[in-house]
């Protein structure tokens, strides 16, 4: 039915044009993110979960939640990633039957450098106001309405 509705009105210019630029930005961030991980020898999905298991060390079927895949293509990320030193599994201190992927300490080295090679959305950015970037903070989260927090 919504699509219905949606094609049933036209949607203005102003609408599709900004709805463009979101796009275009989302595709340059994600180049760049590519970009930055192949430069440390990781894939795009590789150094995404490096990335969530250097803030904390999760379970794998929160991790398919983070990463919006199967658990099952998480165990085989977190398997590449432990092959070469860079997350570690153990157990959930509050219930031993379930594993936790846990970046060690050369695979947070590794998300903070691959942090701090993402220049595309930094350096906008900083040329914003502090006023503007709340502004687009704000924008952003009333969009994403109920998401903001997953």
């Amino acid at each position: 039915m919504a699509s219905q509705k949606t094609t049933a009105r036209s949607i203005d210019p102003l609408t599709l044009e900004v709805v463009e630029l979101i796009g275009t930005v989302v595709a340059r961030y994600y180049e760049e993110y590519e970009e930055a991980a192949a430069e440390h020898a990781l894939t795009g999905a590789q150094a995404r979960l490096l990335s969530l298991l250097s803030l904390e060390p999760l379970p794998m079927r929160r991790l398919a939640q983070k990463l919006k895949c199967e658990p099952s293509n998480v165990t085989g990320i977190v398997d590449r990633l432990e092959a070469r030193g860079l997350v570690e599994r153990r157990p959930d201190p509050s219930d031993r039957r379930v594993k936790l992927a846990a970046a060690t300490q050369e695979g947070r080295q590794l998300a903070r450098s691959l942090r701090d090679s993402l220049d595309f959305a930094r350096e906008p950015l900083a040329g914003l106001a502090r006023e503007e970037r709340l502004a687009l903070r704000g924008l952003l989260l009333r969009m994403l309405g109920a998401d903001a927090g997953a």
